[in-house]
């Protein structure tokens, strides 16, 4: 088995192969400024849909149980990870004793296009983010834009987006996992930041990924060049 010129011999299993969309798609040679995220779920959703972990498939996570609807395109960064250096950052800005949920870093991406069904890649700009707590967990909400959007497109920091636009998705947040007649809710969202902390926060999540899984392009090519 040899290369083909200038392609290490795991990016031609890509050809016969999908790539599982956490682990074998690039967050994008211009990240944290512009990003591909992994999209699961959509504003039309009265599902709520999950990438499984293991076989990068989306899986049914549950039925959305009450009137909630995601505002905006709803998914996750690839390559990234919520663990202790991201659970530090919040540390710093809260206060608070607190560690990363284990999954990749939420993205939400805002368009005024109707994007009907997930499991799709789409490049965006991120603008800020929610510094969220589910349960005592870290679990940031990095807020984005298409790129190229028409409506959104030119938005760079969060103070460009109207409070009304912020709103909606901090109610969906605050309130997609509370059932009618609850007082309180697991979900927190501490502060509303801007870009230059979004940037810090991905930048973390990419340290966390390669924390915890290490670098598999490298692994893979080491894998591959023993079985010559």
């Amino acid at each position: 088995m040899s290369d083909s010129p200038g392609q290490p011999l795991w990016k031609l299993l890509n050809v016969l192969c999908k790539p599982h969309p956490w682990h074998g798609i690039s967050p994008g040679e211009d990240a944290p400024a512009l990003v591909n995220c992994f999209i699961e779920v959509v504003p039309c959703d009265t599902v709520k849909y999950e990438i499984d972990k293991v076989s990068g498939y989306l899986k049914v996570d549950r039925p959305q149980r009450y009137s909630n609807i995601c505002p905006a395109l709803y998914g996750f960064l690839p390559q990234s990870y919520c663990g202790e250096s991201v659970a530090e950052f919040s540390k710093q800005k809260t206060g608070r004793d607190l560690a990363g949920d284990g999954d990749p870093l939420d993205f939400c991406v805002l368009t005024d296009r109707p994007i009907e069904h997930g499991n799709l890649l789409v490049e965006c700009i991120p603008i800020g983010g929610f510094r969220m707590l589910d349960s005592g967990e870290v679990d940031d909400k990095i807020i984005a834009v298409l790129k190229d959007d028409a409506t959104y497109g030119l938005w760079r920091d969060i103070d460009q987006a109207p409070d009304f636009v912020l709103d909606r998705m901090r109610h969906y947040f605050l309130t997609y996992k509370l059932p009618p007649g609850a007082v309180s809710s697991k979900c927190e969202i501490t502060h509303t930041y801007g870009v230059a902390e979004a940037h810090e926060v991905i930048r973390r999540s990419f340290a966390d990924y390669q924390e915890r899984f290490g670098n598999l392009e490298d692994m893979l090519t080491s894998a591959l060049s023993l079985m010559r």
